[in-house]
């Protein structure tokens, strides 16, 4: 944040912390939008062309906390079944967790059918989803304060790289 935005850390946590309580309340990316867009243009002071263009984008397609949880979770229950997973098959995971992460919907829960998908393609029963969807839903809030306050410090970045 400091060298590539040029803001206090500590700044820009005091800033978002109306998008970071939303997202971690609402556990949805989509929910969030508008409070990011407000903080973004308000507490940030950045220019509403780039909060506008870089939070839209980032709420459907980064999805940094979705892609580590759906990788972690696949190699979890692979290794709970005794699935062994060649390099190759790995390899496969980090990109269609990167993929599923680009793709996967802003709402709660988006990220199981993928992980769902996954499961299926490397021989690990899907049925073993069942297993998270205890913790799921306080995860998800976790990862969605990770996806939104990763795109308010990507519009901060670009944001600077635009005056």
């Amino acid at each position: 944040m400091k060298w590539l935005g040029g803001m206090s850390p500590l700044q820009f946590f005091r800033a978002t912390r109306a998008a970071t309580v939303t997202a971690f309340s609402t556990a949805s990316s989509n929910a969030t939008l508008p409070t990011a867009l407000w903080v973004a243009e308000n507490d940030l002071h950045l220019p509403p062309h780039v909060s506008r263009f870089v939070l839209t984008i980032g709420a459907t397609a980064n999805q940094n906390g979705t892609a580590l949880f759906e990788g972690v979770t696949v190699l979890f229950l692979a290794q709970f079944y005794g699935v062994e997973l060649a390099l190759g098959q790995q390899v496969m995971v980090v990109v269609v967790c990167i993929l599923g992460g680009i793709g996967t919907a802003g709402v709660p829960g988006g990220s199981l059918p993928v992980i769902a998908m996954i499961l299926g393609m490397i021989g690990v029963p899907v049925e073993g989803i069942g297993m998270i969807l205890g913790i799921d839903r306080f995860l998800d809030m976790c990862r969605t304060t990770l996806n939104v306050t990763g795109d308010l410090a990507a519009a901060v970045v670009v944001s600077r790289g635009e005056r």
